[in-house]
């Protein structure tokens, strides 16, 4: 399978887009509560304009197989609020002021809440998982949600230090990106009961995953708010050794190099900063490796997909591979 020209998530929305309408109904009524702040909590972060990539990679990798059955709306409702969970911890522990465009939830109701909330959606998430019956999709994403945690705390163990290595970035966003998106794809030839095609969709959605999370940390340089959802820079001044960063820092000058133990080690990070360390990361090839690191992986994806019989639904899912990589231009 050739790279796709299109850059486009159009005919994936459209290939779905009567399951999506299921998934949102479910969405919106398994996070009421009868505690006030909770379904408050959830609505701020679930309607803020999300693209849902990971719950219409569950509803098409089942429909490439003709899933008949709820199985796959209940698994994309479940795939979209441990998402959900994750960037409210995720805020919390990066201390982060907007996601999506908007306030944070912990800048309005708190930390305390903001995680409270998320465990609340995690736990609706594994009783969607239960009521689909399936004790392989269960295990999938249990698994799943082990290793985001694992990946969490590994980024955590690394904060703030410049030595960590590609090595242990790599792990963190295979752990807190890609473990999600292989789960979301894994689920659909699960509960179709197509188990030979199991394996290179579950690849296929890591590979995306990591392609998305790399293009998504090199926007943090050459990207802009409305596409990032967040400021621009935000990464920087939260003290995250991403890709960009490690590159760029390892091909430095000395004064380069004390520039970013300043800003990613010791958190002094000043406005104009942020426009310094994009030029650092432009002047030494930093951010092209990243893109070209992305694209690897990408190639990685399409590759998995020529294990899946020919299908317009196919055809969406490498054009999302396009669109992951092609957000930074």
């Amino acid at each position: 399978m050739a790279p796709v020209p299109t850059s486009s998530i159009d005919r994936l929305v459209e290939s779905v887009a009567d399951r999506m309408a299921e998934v949102n109904a479910l969405i919106a009524s398994h996070a009421g509560s009868d505690v006030t702040m909770i379904p408050e909590v959830a609505d701020h972060l679930i309607s803020s304009g999300g693209k849902r990539i990971r719950p219409m990679l569950t509803l098409a990798t089942a429909r490439l197989f003709d899933y008949r059955g709820d199985g796959d709306v209940k698994l994309a409702t479940a795939v979209e609020y441990m998402h959900t969970a994750t960037l409210l911890h995720d805020d919390v522990v990066d201390d982060s002021a907007m996601r999506r465009g908007k306030p944070a939830a912990r800048m309005i109701w708190g930390n305390q809440a903001s995680v409270l909330v998320g465990d609340f959606l995690l736990g609706q998430a594994f009783k969607l998982m239960v009521d689909v019956g399936s004790l392989e999709a269960l295990d999938v994403f249990s698994s799943a949600a082990a290793t985001i945690s694992e990946g969490e705390v590994r980024q955590l163990a690394g904060a703030k230090n410049l030595s960590v290595g590609e090595d242990h970035y790599m792990a963190v966003i295979d752990a807190k990106t890609a473990a999600l998106f292989a789960a979301a794809t894994a689920a659909g030839p699960i509960i179709a009961r197509a188990a030979s095609y199991r394996a290179p969709l579950e690849s296929y959605g890591r590979n995306l995953g990591l392609a998305f999370q790399l293009i998504d940390d090199a926007l943090d340089f050459g990207g802009d708010a409305a596409t990032l959802g967040k400021n621009v820079g935000d990464d920087l001044r939260e003290g995250k050794a991403t890709l960009p960063v490690l590159l760029a820092y390892g091909r430095g000058s000395g004064e380069d190099r004390a520039f970013w133990e300043r800003c990613i080690e010791r958190s002094e990070v000043q406005d104009e900063d942020v426009l310094k360390a994009r030029d650092l990361v432009l002047a030494t090839g930093a951010l092209a490796d990243t893109q070209a690191r992305a694209q690897e992986f990408a190639d990685r994806a399409l590759e998995d997909l020529k294990s899946v019989p020919p299908a317009p639904m196919r055809d969406a899912l490498a054009e999302v591979v396009g669109f992951a990589v092609s957000r930074l231009h």
